[in-house]
């Protein structure tokens, strides 16, 4: 990573780590799910509300955890609102890839997340940078009712 995508890294992650976006609750119809990684203390809530057509209506998090785990919750909220469940499991496998593996070319449709591929170098922190993903993932197969689910991350 240059020297120039590092400094912006850090921004894009610094502010979306102390102003985050789409913070709060989804009370009426959401599935809320409780994703926590162990091994650092990061925790998260997450509630996502599917519209009547299955689609990412709304999503909202809570949480505390630190500044990768924030921010990549915040980028998360601001990709996934709006979108199909085909399309937000799409992204997330996107994310993945790019959080786990070489990927030479991201696909543009991640954005900003775009910023977080330097975690992969860094195996605990991977975990971080999922933790929401990951209950995102665990919201989808729950469905539309409202349900409780907890997760960690792995």
């Amino acid at each position: 990573m240059n020297s120039e995508l590092e400094e912006l890294y850090q921004q894009v992650i610094l502010d979306h780590s102390r102003r985050p976006r789409n913070v709060g609750e989804i009370a009426d119809g959401a599935v809320h799910v409780h994703g926590d990684n162990p091994s650092c203390g990061d925790e998260i809530h997450l509630h996502v509300k599917f519209g009547a057509d299955g689609g990412i209506e709304d999503l909202k998090f809570t949480g505390q955890g630190c500044a990768i785990s924030q921010a990549s919750a915040s980028l998360m909220t601001l990709k996934v609102k709006g979108k199909s469940r085909a399309d937000a499991g799409a992204m997330l496998s996107a994310f993945h890839d790019l959080v786990t593996t070489e990927v030479s070319d991201p696909p543009k449709s991640l954005g900003d997340l775009r910023l977080l591929q330097g975690v992969r170098k860094f195996p605990q922190r991977v975990k971080c940078a999922m933790l929401a993903w990951r209950a995102l993932e665990q919201a989808m197969e729950a469905g539309d009712k409202e349900e409780h689910v907890s997760t960690e991350s792995a």
